[in-house]
């Protein structure tokens, strides 16, 4: 049967982004299923098609068979049933079963749509699952398309993105239109198809956005040891060089303050602490009480692991942080719990 579809393919093809092998397998999926109603003795169904030259075929091979009945009509056919088909047929030969053309083109149109349909969208969600998937902890950017309950729905490329409302900084009002940035977190396949989830309040995010903006970071001359975050509240980043000519911090926060200062502007002015990683935990906490100015850390407990962090009534405020956040966070970072007592000035 002469058919001429070809360009239609290759226009599906470069609208769904997938290979027209692709639907070329789907067409050849739902010939299969739409003949089962006129192969109805479970035959094996074979599908030449070669759309290029608009060639279809669909037929069942079975073997010609002296017995009547035969033992197996799904692969066999009785010597006097092929002969109606082809005289000259002798029992041993393979017979091919053609679908008529008329009845070939009385296929319903609608359960072979539904089989394209549903063949090309599968081939979609795959190829969007393999892309993303490797793309996991990367940063993409994304127009808001709507809100919903759970978050907000981002589109990337064409591409839908879920942004749950426990991933969206505090205090930013996100709009329709909005464009913003975010880091895939996570990519799933289920009954739904893919699903890709993306974060703004995940460590992995401002990590992103310092090897973005940092080029020391990003060709690996400054390494990010840690990051701890209170969303929309304050960050600490904990940087180590290995060049003792580099100076990570003074790096990483830039002339007068402007990469740090940028990035806290992405973040919606979360305070972000740029803090010298150190292998002692003493020194490791100094630094990781940034803003504040430590005097002194005295080690209390190796087994428990708890320092305790002498300041001035000054300093006070500024090591505990407004609801304690300072020294948490600190003490995440770190790893150990640290207290702070006040010293006299």
């Amino acid at each position: 049967m002469k058919i001429n579809v070809w360009n239609t393919i290759l226009q599906l093809s470069k609208e769904r982004r997938v290979e027209p092998a692709v639907i070329i397998n789907a067409i050849k999926e739902s010939l299969r299923v739409a003949s089962a109603k006129y192969f109805v003795k479970n035959e094996k169904v074979d599908v030449f098609f070669q759309p290029e030259k608009g060639e279809l075929r669909v037929y069942a091979a079975k073997k010609v068979v002296a017995e009547e009945p035969p033992a197996d009509p799904s692969s066999e056919i009785s010597l006097n049933e092929a002969r109606q088909t082809d005289p000259f047929v002798k029992a041993g030969d393979t017979l091919e079963l053609d679908l008529p053309a008329e009845t070939l083109g009385r296929i319903s149109a609608q359960a072979a749509k539904q089989v394209i349909f549903q063949k090309v969208r599968d081939a979609e969600q795959e190829k969007i699952y393999e892309d993303y998937a490797a793309r996991t902890g990367e940063i993409v950017n994304g127009i808001v398309r709507r809100a919903e309950t759970a978050g907000f729905i981002l589109e990337s490329n064409q591409t839908e993105i879920i942004l749950p409302l426990r991933d969206v900084l505090a205090n930013e009002k996100l709009q329709r239109g909005d464009r913003i940035k975010a880091v895939i977190s996570q990519v799933q396949m289920g009954s739904r198809g893919v699903q890709i989830f993306a974060s703004r309040t995940s460590p992995r995010f401002l990590a992103k956005l310092l090897e973005l903006e940092i080029p020391e970071i990003a060709n690996g001359i400054i390494t990010i040891k840690d990051i701890v975050r209170q969303p929309s509240e304050r960050a600490k980043v904990a940087v180590y060089a290995q060049d003792r000519d580099v100076d990570p911090v003074g790096a990483c926060i830039g002339p007068r303050g402007s990469r740090i200062l940028a990035i806290s502007k992405e973040l919606q002015g979360e305070k972000i602490d740029v803090v010298l990683w150190s292998p002692n935990p003493a020194s490791y906490a100094k630094s990781a009480l940034s803003p504040a100015k430590v005097n002194r850390i005295v080690l209390e407990s190796q087994e428990n692991k708890t320092l305790q962090a002498l300041v001035t009534p000054d300093q006070l405020p500024l090591a505990i942080g407004k609801k304690g956040i300072n020294v948490k966070l600190a003490s995440k970072l770190v790893g150990w719990k640290i207290g702070i007592k006040e010293m006299e000035s």
